[in-house]
């Protein structure tokens, strides 16, 4: 990893978004967002229900990560309202070999193109700034929105995989391998 660990992430910009660190200040919008009901289908419970579990949830989930290791969720901005409207980033799980993006929008900006715009800038950066030579993604089998947007990026299914703890097996989506080195 080229950033240092412990750093914040960069913030990243494309034309329409920006993408931050989560912060304290974020818990109402985590808290939408972790409760929206393709989050809880798609991804699981997090059982955040007041303003501080979402501020628990933040500090041990992102900010932990960030001060770790440098990376972690952002949030998704729109540059033109400085609104939140959806988290995208980087995780380093113990349970997969490799760093994996995540993503999630509240239902309000689906459909707009803002997922793949932010997918993109987060993956050009685990690689460039993170020298991240493969990054994955796991998925729910019957996450049709978010299995076509990963193969738009370039990933390719290897393998359903069950994570510790869960009774349903994902798939599992990779990039390319490439010559530079695994996270």
């Amino acid at each position: 990893m080229s950033e240092s660990m412990g750093t914040p992430p960069t913030v990243l910009e494309t034309e329409r978004l920006r993408l931050r660190p989560f912060s304290l200040e974020d818990a109402p919008f985590a808290m939408a967002l972790v409760n929206d009901p393709d989050w809880l289908r798609y991804i699981g419970d997090r059982n955040v229900r007041t303003i501080q579990d979402a501020e628990s949830y933040l500090r041990k989930g992102p900010v932990a990560m960030y001060e770790r290791l440098g990376l972690g969720m952002l949030v998704v901005v729109l540059k033109s309202t400085g609104e939140p409207i959806g988290t995208c980033g980087l995780i380093r799980r113990d349970t997969l070999d490799d760093v994996d993006i995540g993503f999630a929008f509240l239902p309000a900006h689906r459909g707009r193109g803002y997922a793949l715009e932010a997918a993109k800038a987060v993956l050009e950066h685990g690689r460039r700034d993170h020298g991240l030579g493969r990054i994955v993604a796991i998925v729910s089998r019957d996450n049709e929105r978010s299995i076509r947007l990963l193969e738009t990026l370039g990933l390719r299914f290897e393998r359903t995989i069950r994570m510790p703890g869960d009774e349903v097996e994902v798939a599992l989506y990779a990039t390319p391998s490439s010559s530079s080195p695994r996270g």
